[in-house]
């Protein structure tokens, strides 16, 4: 998907990785899920070509009290915007398919923060449901098991 992108309209100044969050009390507790999405956006990052400066790995859609995975992307669109990112590419790895997390809370949210705080384009890149490829897997998959 990224590539794909890339192909259509360049390269942006940064990739952002976002997965969706997790209360830092799950982790202290032992769950994996920060590890195995750091472990992720490394490998997608390498699939890429790319150095640890030009992606950053964030979490969102916190909600409640206490403390979640940081860094928070939402903050991070600022912090990125501020140090003069100006076109921004942003994946949701975590996410098999789009939907209102990745849709408004990154693709329309996140832009508005981002253009706010001084960035000039947030670019969503569509999860895999978009890609023909990932629905023709799925459907093998389906296919193998009922057999």
């Amino acid at each position: 998907q990224v590539k794909t992108h890339w192909e259509k309209n360049g390269r942006g100044d940064k990739l952002v990785m976002s997965f969706h969050g997790l209360p830092r009390s799950c982790i202290i507790k032992g769950e994996p899920y920060a590890s195995q999405c750091f472990a992720t956006a490394e490998l997608v990052a390498k699939g890429l070509g790319l150095e640890k400066s030009e992606y950053l790995v964030t979490f969102q859609s916190r909600f409640g009290p206490g403390e979640w995975l940081r860094p928070y992307t939402d903050a991070s669109l600022k912090e990125l915007a501020y140090s003069g990112v100006h076109v921004l590419d942003v994946l949701c790895p975590g996410f098999a398919a789009d939907c209102l997390e990745t849709l408004h809370e990154i693709a329309v949210e996140g832009r508005e923060i981002f253009v706010k705080h001084g960035g000039k384009d947030l670019r969503y890149i569509p999860a895999l449901n978009d890609a023909d490829a990932f629905i023709d897997a799925l459907a093998g998959i389906v296919m193998e098991s009922i057999s």
